[in-house]
C-alpha cells in the first residue's frame, strides 16, 4: 500500500528550468512509484502577482505541463490537475481564513522575504498576503500528508499544521491530518550569473525547452573566478557555477575531480570547461526536448490530461468538503 498522500505543484508563470529539475522534477518522478500523488499547476496563486496579466497564466498552465510530462511525471501514477477548477479549495480557504489572524500571517518567514522581495511594502495585497493559508487549503483538500519543498517553503507547512491543529482542537475532531515537508537533499542549483537562486525573473536560468543554441549562449556567460583570467592563472574552484553546474549534471565524477585540480594548479581555460558542460546539459536536455516536442503537438490531447485530472481530484475534495461540512453543521 502506498503510505502516503503527496501534493506538490508549480505557479504557470513561465517554463520551468534546471532549477525545478534538480529542486523538485527528479523527485516527483520518483515518488509517483511509491506514493499517491497529487500536482497542482496552481493558477490562482500564481494571479496573486500576475493580476493584471492573467492571459501569461492561462498559456503557461500548458507550458509547464508539457515540461511535466517531457520529464516523465506519469499521468497514469500522478493526478495532474489544475487548481482553479478545484471550488472547493476556494471554499476550504474561506473557512481557514478564520482560523489564523492577519498578524500571524504577517510574520510568517516565507511570506515576509517575498513581500520585501517584491518591494510590496504596505501595498501588499490580501490575496498574497493569505497564500499561505490557500496552500493549507491545497494540502489538506487531497488528504496530503507528505509535501515536497525547498527548506525556504517550510513556514507554509508549521502554518498549515496551526491551522490543523486549530480546526481539530476547536472542532473536537481528527479529521484533518497533518503534513510533513519533503526537503530535497539536493543543494540549490545557482542562476547562470552566480546568484545563488536559479529564477524566471532574474533571467538567470537555462530552460528545459531551451535549444542545444541557446544553452550554449548561457554557458558561456556563466559567472566563474573573474581572477582567472588567462589560461595558465590558478582558479578558484568554489563559488565558481560551472563547478557547480558540473558537480551536478556531469555523470563522471572523476573526470570533474581531475578537473577541478587542474583548473586550481592553472592551465585550464574558462572556455574549454563551459564546452564540456555545453555538451553535458544538452546530453541531459536531449531527450526532455524530444518529448517536449511531441507533446507540444498535441495541446488539446494535454488539456484532457488536466482535466480528466483535475476531475479526479474534485471528486477526492468533495469527498473532503463533506466532512468538513458536517463538522462545521454546513451539510444542509
Amino acid at each position: 500500500m502506498k503510505k502516503e498522500i503527496i501534493l506538490t505543484g508549480d505557479r504557470p508563470t513561465g517554463p520551468l528550468h534546471l532549477g525545478h529539475y534538480v529542486g523538485s522534477l527528479q523527485n516527483r518522478v520518483r515518488l509517483q512509484n511509491e506514493h499517491t500523488t497529487f500536482v497542482m499547476l496552481a493558477d490562482l496563486q500564481a494571479m496573486t502577482d500576475n493580476v493584471d496579466n492573467p492571459q501569461k497564466v492561462r498559456e503557461n498552465v500548458l507550458q509547464v505541463a508539457y515540461d511535466y510530462l517531457a520529464v516523465g511525471i506519469d499521468p497514469k501514477k500522478t493526478t495532474i490537475f489544475i487548481q482553479s477548477l478545484i471550488s472547493q479549495i476556494s471554499e476550504l480557504t474561506i473557512i481557514y481564513l478564520n482560523l489564523v489572524t492577519v498578524n500571524r500571517l504577517k510574520r510568517n518567514p516565507t511570506v515576509k522575504t517575498e513581500i520585501k522581495q517584491k518591494g510590496y511594502g504596505e501595498n501588499v495585497t490580501a490575496g498574497f498576503l493569505m497564500y499561505p493559508v490557500h496552500q493549507a487549503a491545497d494540502i489538506t483538500v487531497v488528504g496530503g500528508t507528505l509535501v515536497p519543498v525547498g527548506e525556504d517553503q517550510l513556514p507554509i507547512i508549521e502554518q498549515t499544521n496551526e491551522i490543523i491543529r486549530r480546526f481539530n482542537f476547536l472542532y473536537k475532531t481528527d479529521l484533518l491530518k497533518e503534513a510533513k515537508g519533503l526537503v530535497s537533499k539536493i543543494a540549490r542549483l545557482p542562476g547562470t550569473d552566480g546568484k545563488t537562486k536559479m529564477s524566471k525573473s532574474l533571467g538567470n536560468a537555462i530552460f528545459l525547452s531551451d535549444d542545444p543554441d541557446t544553452v550554449a549562449k548561457k554557458v558561456m556567460s556563466m559567472y566563474t573566478d573573474p581572477n582567472h583570467l588567462r589560461v595558465q592563472d590558478p582558479g578558484k574552484v568554489e563559488g565558481n557555477t560551472v563547478f557547480s553546474y558540473l558537480d551536478m549534471f556531469d555523470p563522471d565524477k572523476a573526470q570533474v575531480e581531475s578537473l577541478k585540480q587542474q583548473y586550481q594548479k592553472g592551465g585550464l581555460g574558462d572556455v574549454a570547461l563551459k564546452r564540456r558542460l555545453i555538451d553535458v546539459l544538452n546530453n541531459l536536455l536531449e531527450p526532455i526536448r524530444e518529448r517536449r516536442k511531441i507533446f507540444e503537438k498535441d495541446p488539446a490531447g494535454v488539456m484532457k490530461i488536466l482535466l480528466g485530472g483535475s476531475e479526479k481530484t474534485r471528486a477526492v475534495a468533495e469527498q473532503t468538503m463533506q466532512a468538513i461540512r458536517k463538522v462545521l453543521r454546513l451539510d444542509y
